[in-house]
């Protein structure tokens, strides 16, 4: 066993909530936690993998490629760099890069110095980024100059003023008046000439505690605003190395990246994290588009990538049209939402890769369809837990486990799931079973092979192409417009993107109101893209339960 339980060191970071003791020895004793912390074990993937191509992007300047090798580098080159900026292990950086070379070697030097990176979405705006940076007291933010026609140095320019414990804005492009990436790896680069001139290039550093929190994920929002949640070194190696298993990645494949990288799907199951650590090669699509995914599938020779239903649906539609060569792709992973059967079928058929449906969280829990399962249970299904520690119940509205095939909500614990958010005790006091389950608002059922089967979410929460919608947060927004009186917001079922957002306002009295009115005041406020909703509809009245709230599955009747 390398360090010491998640239970001692581990939880110096505030908030942290780590695994009891007796579980921590268990999942070390059974050789779940075993090896270095992340930005070491990319060391070891570069002595094994060397000069062999790690990541390929495209940039301004034309395909860049990186072998291990270089790569490693490139990580000591930034680590170096970031140590004049005064980071210290434990400190918080939010990462808000889209696919690109930088948020891959960002990532690892910041892992590399125990610096924690708070992964937010390229999709994400000022209401998202400033609660983010606030909720993990984030001391520098990282950014794109600009991304699909945004400008995130004004963005910065905001967050800065907003947000006191932001010291510093990292720009991967032109900066601005903030610090370049590329100029802290030449600063990083030339001092350790200076500093190591006796050959060694790797900078002097203490390795961090591999039982310590190593990166902070975004939650979906379900409740109100996103949460963070604390992965460690260990459960997280575990994460990417297991999926990568189970899905026979080698280092004769090539990963693309077609999804946001900071998602846990493309990010680790087994994604970035699980490529590298079997020395397959990393691609990074700047979009998930069609037409971009299907250039990179046949310049690359692409044998794996994830995506969500929705997208599944548009390269299945796009490929009809445009032939494209996906020859060389063996598995598609779907994930993100339920995933219909009959367009599971059609993807073997259209594309020619296999199908595997991912069904899991980014607070842990995996579950896979297997390479050998028939393919009526890789379409109808998504899979089984991950690894033989993962517990799963499936309860009823009291706790209660019901029979298999009954539909119940789905609670888990093991080795790679979360035992609480990011400083957020009222909420965790209600997220977790006292003995230390998660209570995952997902409604399942259980097949007699022990697959699951997705039913539906007890949480208010939308799940608008792989992206999770809070109602509540987005009913909170509506409700400051001065022409809403009251609102409720529900999914409307959607053949494109699985679920549409639907605005259900009463207005006050004299107003007029449109949705390109309510999408541009909400876009002008800073959220997301994706949080907007798709439709409004306009009523006199909001039905009421019993109780006097507002019956959502009463709304959900009159306009599906």
């Amino acid at each position: 066993m390398t360090g010491p339980l998640v239970t001692d060191r581990a939880a110096t970071l505030d908030g942290f909530v780590p695994w009891p003791r007796e579980f921590a020895r268990r999942y070390t004793d059974a050789g779940y936690w075993t090896g270095g912390p992340l930005g070491e074990r990319l060391r070891g993937w570069a002595r094994a993998y060397g000069a062999a191509t790690a990541i390929v992007a495209d940039s301004p300047a034309g395909v860049v490629r990186l072998s291990y090798a270089e790569l490693d580098h490139a990580v000591d080159d930034l680590a170096a760099g970031l140590d004049g900026l005064g980071l210290s292990a434990g400190d918080r950086v939010l990462v808000h890069l889209p696919n690109r070379i930088e948020f891959v070697t960002l990532l690892f030097a910041l892992l590399r110095r125990g610096v924690i990176p708070v992964l937010a979405l390229p999709a994400h705006r000022r209401v998202e980024i400033e609660h983010l940076a606030r909720l993990s007291g984030a001391v520098a933010y990282a950014i794109p100059d600009t991304h699909e026609g945004f400008d995130h140095r004004a963005l910065a320019e905001e967050i800065v003023v907003a947000v006191p414990t932001v010291r510093h804005v990292l720009v991967a492009g032109q900066p601005g008046p903030f610090t370049a990436l590329a100029a802290l790896a030449d600063t990083g680069h030339r001092q350790r000439d200076v500093e190591r001139p006796d050959g060694d290039q790797r900078p002097a550093m203490a390795e961090p505690d591999p039982s310590a929190v190593a990166v902070l994920l975004i939650s979906g929002g379900t409740t109100g605003k996103p949460k963070l949640i604390p992965r460690t070194h260990w459960d997280y190696a575990y994460n990417a190395a297991a999926s990568a298993e189970l899905c026979r990645l080698t280092s004769d494949d090539v990963y693309l990246v077609a999804l946001p990288a900071a998602h846990n799907f493309p990010l680790a199951c087994p994604g970035i994290l699980g490529a590298l650590g079997v020395g397959a090669r990393i691609v990074l699509a700047r979009s998930p588009s069609p037409e971009t995914a299907f250039d990179l599938i046949a310049r690359e020779r692409v044998t794996v990538t994830a995506v969500v239903p929705a997208l599944a649906r548009l390269w299945v539609t796009a490929a009809g049209w445009e032939g494209p060569d996906t020859t060389s792709l063996r598995l598609l992973q779907v994930g993100g939402a339920r995933l219909d059967a009959e367009l599971a079928r059609r993807i073997p058929q259209v594309l020619g890769a296999a199908v595997q449906q991912v069904f899991g969280m980014a607070e842990g829990l995996l579950n896979y369809t297997r390479p050998d399962d028939p393919a009526e249970v890789a379409h109808t299904t998504q899979g089984r837990p991950l690894a033989a520690a993962d517990e799963i119940r499936v309860v009823d509205g009291d706790g209660v486990d019901v029979p298999a095939g009954v539909v119940g909500e789905l609670w888990t614990r093991g080795p790679y799931t979360i035992r609480g958010y990011y400083l957020a005790p009222e909420h965790n006091a209600l997220a977790f079973s006292p003995d230390g389950f998660y209570r995952t608002g997902d409604l399942v059922r259980l097949t007699p092979e022990g697959n699951l089967v997705v039913e539906g979410r007890i949480k208010d929460v939308i799940n608008r192409g792989g992206e999770n919608v809070s109602a509540t947060e987005l009913e909170e927004h509506l409700l400051a417009h001065r022409a809403i009186a009251h609102a409720a917001v529900v999914g409307a079922a959607d053949e494109q993107v699985g679920e549409s957002v639907r605005a259900v306002v009463v207005l006050a009295p004299g107003e007029t109101l449109k949705l390109t009115d309510v999408r541009n005041y909400l876009l002008a406020r800073g959220l997301a893209r994706f949080m907007v909703p798709d439709l409004l509809t306009i009523v006199d009245e909001l039905p009421l339960t019993p109780v006097g709230k507002i019956d959502k599955r009463e709304l959900r009747r009159r306009f599906d």
